[in-house]
């Protein structure tokens, strides 16, 4: 597949005829993590003769731009679906990106497809409620500690690790969450693959000696990794389930699926194995809209 060494691929390629796209983003998400990655999908795409021109969903909730694709690094599902409705092909869809971004939808999007933890998801309630019941049922069933995660959110953001029954009640704050199998095997560890229109195509592993979660916001370190036949035939499934030109899985040691990234901050992964992600996606976008 590829060596697991740091690898920098140069792309010439010049487009027959030039691609002209938008690429969306968030006005409301303003940091230097979240410029760097434009500025470098921007950038990625002028080295290879692609028009980028960069929007808001502030911009575009008023305006329909003229363009061959849009290229949606946001989670503003509803504004990726009024742009496929005016005709413009949008990368990931706009399912794509409502089913990865509530933790739910994913869940149930992958069951019966590739492994899981065990999970609950909690029942839906109207204004304060009582859900010890659902609380002492999952413990019973999952065990402690165990995981609540909040179903929206990233960067390991609302995902916490709780030990008893009162931290689980005390973290319920009325949004949407689920209870998970702790997987003590996979404490602080876990495996990125991208996978790009059907390939995996670079792996990372991640460790957090101080959290359980593995995110690299989080402190997490990362070095390249050459996932088996079956870890990338994992994510390879994982991402044709819920429709993904591109996405990053994560994969837990015991082999399961924790979660998938239709957006993905390829940054981390291109500093872990020196692979750039950036000019595969828009090939495999002029390849999907030729």
């Amino acid at each position: 597949m590829y060596k697991n060494q740091p690898i920098i691929t140069l792309y010439l390629c010049i487009f027959v005829k030039p691609m002209n796209g938008i690429l969306v983003v968030n006005h409301f998400l303003k940091s230097e993590k979240f410029e760097e990655l434009h500025s470098h999908l921007r950038n990625a795409a002028a080295n290879m003769g692609v028009s980028l021109l960069q929007k808001t969903n502030l911009e575009l909730a008023s305006e329909t731009p003229e363009c061959d694709f849009v290229l949606f690094w946001d989670k503003d599902v509803n504004l990726a679906k009024r742009l496929e409705n005016a005709g413009l092909p949008v990368f990931n869809s706009a399912r794509s990106i409502a089913l990865c971004d509530d933790k739910a939808k994913t869940l149930l999007a992958l069951e019966g497809i590739v492994p899981q933890p065990e999970t609950l998801i909690a029942p839906l309630a109207f204004g304060k409620a009582d859900y010890s019941a659902f609380v002492d049922a999952a413990i019973e069933r999952l065990g402690l500690p165990l995981v609540f995660k909040e179903c929206f959110g990233s960067f390991g953001e609302q995902v916490f690790l709780r030990k008893s029954r009162e931290e689980i009640l005390a973290g319920i704050n009325g949004r949407p969450f689920l209870l998970q199998k702790f997987v003590e095997g996979s404490r602080g560890e876990d495996t990125r693959i991208e996978v790009i229109g059907g390939r995996a195509v670079c792996a990372m592993r991640r460790r957090n000696a101080d959290d359980f979660r593995s995110n690299i916001t989080n402190g997490g370190t990362a070095e390249a990794y050459t996932p088996t036949a079956e870890e990338a035939a994992l994510a390879v499934k994982a991402c044709e389930a819920l429709g993904l030109s591109f996405g990053g899985v994560d994969i837990l040691n015991n082999g399961s699926v924790c979660e998938v990234n239709s957006n993905a901050h390829i940054i981390n992964i291109m500093r872990a194995t020196g692979i750039d992600l950036a000019p595969m996606i828009f090939e495999e976008i002029e390849k999907q809209i030729k």
